[in-house]
């Protein structure tokens, strides 16, 4: 039986931050828009604001749905399933916001996140959460962790700071929708 919890609690914040791999979910306000679910991972780039509020780095990559999405409407959900102990889902539904590099908001923001990780951050998603609920996990497989992928960390660090801005105005300036995500500037 699942549960509905008032504030994410230190017990939940350590499960979730335990796991090696979450999901964000968003989709656009247009019925005909695409819903996006991004797998996310990398030691370190998820915490736990408060008991309300969580926030997740967002690095370079080939698309920046979420961005758009968050921008559009806000929505968002990031889940977290048990691959290994006890079989638990847990969902944060809430309202979604991004901060880029540029605002005065993210080193702040930024400090809360144990790893020195620079080179293509995009952005933080900060989510202010209006529902934690958990649910069973039975039908999740066991698997064996194995660790963390250096790949994208590597890819990043090879092309430089600089390769960054340039490939948000071409790359990222626009959802598969056409949604405005990165800003062009």
């Amino acid at each position: 039986m699942g549960k509905v919890y008032d504030v994410i609690g230190d017990d939940l914040a350590g499960w979730m931050r335990a796991q090696p791999v979450y999901f964000v979910a968003t989709a656009p306000l247009a019925a005909d828009g695409h819903v996006n679910v991004s797998p996310k991972g990398m030691d370190g780039t998820f915490a736990v604001l408060d008991g309300r509020t969580v926030a997740y780095l967002d690095y370079s990559g080939s698309g920046a749905e979420t961005i758009a999405h968050v921008r559009e409407n806000g929505r968002v959900v990031v889940m977290f399933a048990a691959f290994d102990g006890r079989p638990t889902i847990v969902r944060l539904h809430g309202r979604g916001r991004v901060v880029l590099p540029s605002d005065a908001e993210f080193p702040g923001l930024r400090a809360a996140f144990g790893k020195e990780r620079t080179v293509g951050q995009r952005s933080v998603v900060v989510v202010d959460v209006s529902r934690i609920s958990d649910s069973c996990g039975f039908s999740v497989p066991l698997m064996d962790f194995r660790g963390h992928r250096d790949v994208l960390d590597r890819v990043q660090e090879r092309s430089g700071e600089d390769y960054y801005p340039q490939y948000w105005r071409t790359q990222n300036a626009e959802s598969i929708d056409g949604l405005p995500a990165v800003p062009r500037s």
